[in-house]
């Protein structure tokens, strides 16, 4: 084999070196790989392709498992090979399967690739398992492994090499001493280590012998073998049972396992079994299909542990919806009273009639004309309404669906009557689903006595001082909030003096110039508009907002405040969910709100 081309050498891994953990690689344990090529591969990555640097000719030796290591033209095998050329990279591993044990002491198992490593060297070999099962007799490791042998890589075998060992570091490589190590005694037979039990010991065997022997297949569904013997054990309380036996050798099953048949065999798929799988994937567009596809093919079981079921990352959907920090804004600011007719009352004194008048000795004195406005608002019912199947309530395990969707249920309601107070829900008047703007009564399209309409000008730098100036219609209670869309607030924001410098640095001090408390942003207002009147008839959009909301009254009963309802319609085995208010609202307040428009501008 030394005589095959090859970019360098060394021990793959190492026999008789005790590992941390006390176990042993015992010689010939990789015999089967004597003269076989595995894929040369860095670090043990096994996902992506152009990990592969190349191959590795696998030599079984006295002492170990040597390899002769080939690079191939890639990218990465070209950097690799400098690398071990200039000695950078020295360690070798080797991953395996198949592996069995007697004690400490591996003794078979397949070398299923050599991998470079950037792990120090390290004179004495080291397993790196999971789960490896502890026991006397010989049995397979539960899991697979990855050997690091540590060994320096030979330089001089390296190909368009020059460098060589100092006769020194040579020197201290070969006088290296191998740690004495124990070797275990030659393997008991089932009859010695039986007779190292104690009688209650051999009880419970002969106890679990008699279990095991109760899930033996019967005649027709056993394979037939070598004709079966069976014999009498007696136990010390004086029952027997029967223990089978195959070709003069006791069966070894573990009767603590009822399903431990080949239980050594791993099933693997070979490298053009694997090809077969992306090339069919590329044609059909799902590497999961493509995978199922060939399981029962290539004796693959359980193929769907490679694709486990999705899960919910935070336990409960992500909600695609609006900002809604507005909707708890104006249903805490607005008035609320416990019944639902809502009659508002003012007197109009502004008129010339109602003005007080100067008397002229001989002539009639003249009565006052008041005109006395009032109206009455009263209630509808709005509601939200869903339903689930019971199968998919039982089915969905990652949340509870039902509290979700409760919650779901009423957060789309309070934004909806939030919007019906400001805006209206935006359907038209043919909608049988529409708000009744005369139950809840929108300030944006209110009577101009409770919301008169200002029009100010589309220039954001100009727009400010029109809004403050619209302010002297205002005659609601205490300091306004501005309710507005968040295109028309960042306008506002935008605005730059002479120089180029941004007047409002803040909303604090946008609030101050307009005159208000606060600005609240509404994702409903966005697009609103109306069509003018005759003497503007063209298109307005809406800006926002100005009022206080304590100035706004919404009533309800108290049968009408907001319930739920759940009822199960055994007909279709679907769980309904209802819930609804009946309730009104509109201003109260004569001059209680400033709407502020602007002319639409393509």
């Amino acid at each position: 084999m030394a005589n095959k081309k090859f970019d360098f050498s060394g021990y793959a891994t190492k026999n008789d070196v005790p590992c941390t953990d006390g176990r042993v690689i015992r010689k010939d344990a990789f015999l089967e790989n004597n003269g076989t090529i595995v894929p040369l591969v860095w670090q043990h990555i096994h996902d992506n392709p152009t990990n592969i640097l190349g191959h590795a000719l696998l030599e079984n030796r006295e002492d170990g498992v040597y390899c002769y290591c080939s690079f191939n033209d890639t990218e990465a095998g070209k950097n690799t090979k400098m690398a071990v050329q200039h000695g950078d990279l020295t360690s070798l591993s080797i991953y395996a399967n198949k592996l069995k044990q007697q004690g400490a002491s591996v003794l078979h198992g397949a070398i299923r690739e050599v991998s470079l490593v950037m792990a120090g060297a390290n004179p004495e070999a080291f397993i790196d398992n999971i789960s490896i099962q502890h026991g006397d007799s010989v049995e397979p490791i539960a899991d697979e492994v990855i050997i690091y042998s540590g060994d320096f890589l030979d330089p001089t075998e390296i190909e368009h090499s020059d460098s060589i060992l100092d006769e020194e570091e040579i020197e201290h490589s070969e006088t290296k001493t191998v740690p004495e190590v124990t070797v275990p005694e030659a393997e008991k037979t089932v009859q010695d280590v039986f007779d190292t039990l104690n009688d209650e010991q051999k009880n419970v065997v002969y106890a679990m012998i008699a279990d095991a022997l109760e899930e033996t297949p019967t005649p027709e569904t056993t394979p037939k073998t070598e004709p079966a013997k069976t014999e009498p054990i007696k136990t010390n309380d004086g029952k027997k049972v029967v223990v089978h036996s195959e070709g003069g050798k006791i069966m070894k099953n573990n009767v603590f396992d009822k399903a431990t048949e080949n239980k050594d065999e791993k099933v693997t798929l070979s490298h053009s079994e694997v090809n077969a799988i992306f090339t069919d994937a590329k044609k059909s567009g799902s590497l999961k299909e493509s995978f199922l596809a060939h399981a029962v093919t290539y004796g693959v079981e359980n193929i769907d542990f490679l694709f486990p079921d999705a899960r919910v990352v935070n336990g409960v959907p992500e909600v695609i919806k609006r900002d809604d920090v507005w909707v708890e804004a104006v249903l805490a600011a607005s008035n609320h009273t416990p019944f639902s007719r809502i009659k508002s009352t003012a007197v109009d004194l502004t008129a010339d009639e109602a003005r007080a008048k100067g008397y002229i000795k001989g002539g009639l004195k003249k009565d006052e004309v008041i005109k006395l406005l009032k109206r009455t608002t009263s209630p509808q019912t709005i509601y939200k309404k869903q339903k689930l199947d019971r199968d998919d309530i039982v089915d969905i395990v990652d949340l509870d669906v039902v509290v979700w969707l409760k919650a779901e249920m009423r957060t789309m309601l309070n934004e909806e009557i939030a919007r019906a107070v400001l805006v209206g829900d935006g359907r038209s008047e043919a909608d049988a689903d529409k708000i009744n703007t005369d139950n809840i009564r929108p300030i944006y399209l209110d009577d101009v006595l409770y919301a008169p309409h200002v029009l100010v000008s589309g220039e954001p730098d100009e727009m400010v001082d029109d809004i403050l100036k619209a302010k002297i219609q205002y005659k609601g209670s205490g300091n306004p909030m501005f309710y507005t869309n968040q295109a028309s607030l960042i306008e506002m924001l935008l605005v730059r003096d002479t120089t180029g410098r941004k007047i409002y640095s803040s909303v604090a001090e946008l609030c101050l110039s307009l005159g208000v408390s606060g600005v609240v942003e509404v994702p409903v207002m966005e697009g609103v508009s109306r069509m003018g009147t005759e003497t503007t008839p063209l298109q307005h959009d809406l800006v926002g907002i100005i009022v206080n909301l304590k100035d706004y009254t919404i009533g309800a009963d108290k049968g009408g405040a907001i319930n739920m309802f759940d009822d199960f319609d055994i007909d279709y085995n679907q769980q309904k969910y209802l819930i609804e208010t009946r309730c009104s609202g509109a201003l109260t307040k004569p001059y209680s709100a400033i709407v502020v428009e602007k002319l639409h501008t393509v």
